[in-house]
């Protein structure tokens, strides 16, 4: 490609691509579950500019382009919460993924003092699970169903959990 992907703060004007991009990465998971009502599927632009106030959101970028993007915050407690990590499917298994959480889990750390981490993913969604065992993720308690086709696998790990770098 020539490009090499960089990650950064997301800025207000990044929210519409961002947006864009959720609903395409989350059509499998929907597809996966048979149900496209998922949030990641109907969250607006206006809730999505307030997690952009709110919390910590990190981007991915090659060159203009939005490929990946994930979001965090910390509670009061030291627990930091990791949500939608996505990426461009034509970008996938190179890397970014982990390249992304990586970025997340450090600046929640280095600015808010995070203590553990924890995120959920879909009981079926095998690549996601695989990767955040792979980045020293356990599961805590049992699934937690959503409906009837969906269970929420959470997974946490301590903050100062050291991981092998990769590209």
């Amino acid at each position: 490609m020539g490009m090499s992907v960089t990650i950064s703060t997301a800025m207000g004007e990044d929210a519409e691509k961002i947006l864009k991009l959720q609903y395409l990465c989350y059509q499998s998971e929907a597809e996966l579950y048979g149900d496209y009502g998922i949030e990641p599927l109907t969250q607006t632009l206006d809730a999505l500019r307030a997690e952009l106030t709110q919390g910590t959101v990190l981007v991915a970028r090659l060159g203009e382009e939005v490929v990946g993007s994930v979001r965090g915050a910390v509670d009061e407690d030291g627990t930091a919460s990791i949500a939608k990590l996505i990426v461009h499917p034509r970008m996938q298994r190179h890397g970014l993924g982990g390249r992304l959480l990586r970025a997340i889990e450090e600046r929640l750390a280095d600015d808010l003092q995070a203590k553990r981490y924890r995120l959920f993913t879909g009981h079926r969604s095998e690549f996601n699970l695989r990767l955040y065992r792979k980045l020293g993720y356990a599961q805590v308690g049992t699934a937690e169903p959503v409906s009837g086709r969906l269970s929420l696998v959470h997974m946490e790990k301590p903050a100062a959990q050291s991981y092998a770098a990769s590209a």
